[in-house]
């Protein structure tokens, strides 16, 4: 009787994912606002740490964008009135670009921004 019990409350622990009863990566994770809107992104400019987990929360409110760290192997589009996340922790070191990778019109070109990830 009490080694079913245990079986179901491992069983409920792994379906909803509670595997372990400290604090989840999303509540350690360093939240980074972007903003995306015709021909820039706010910041251009972000700087990570290796090893700390963040998640990106994008927005825009004119049109749909992309958002595309080729290097980091990310990609999203964003919505208009949604906040799109993207989780990630950063695995090395150095410069890394991210671009608009949805059309939006001429300037669309110089839409772009840089991750830098530092010790």
């Amino acid at each position: 009787m009490i080694m079913r019990m245990w079986v179901a409350v491992i069983v409920m622990a792994s379906v909803f994912g509670m595997t372990s009863l400290g604090a989840s990566s999303d509540e350690t994770a360093k939240i980074i606002k972007i903003s995306a809107k015709r021909f820039e992104y706010t910041p251009q400019q972000i700087t990570l740490k290796i090893g700390v987990p963040v998640i990106f929360q994008l927005t825009t409110e004119d049109r749909t964008h992309g958002f595309n760290i080729p290097s980091m192997n990310l990609r999203a589009d964003i919505v208009p009135g949604k906040v799109t996340e993207l989780k990630v922790t950063p695995q090395k070191t150095g410069e890394f670009d991210f671009f608009c990778d949805v059309f939006c019109g001429s300037g669309h070109e110089g839409m772009n921004g840089k991750i830098k990830v530092a010790e």
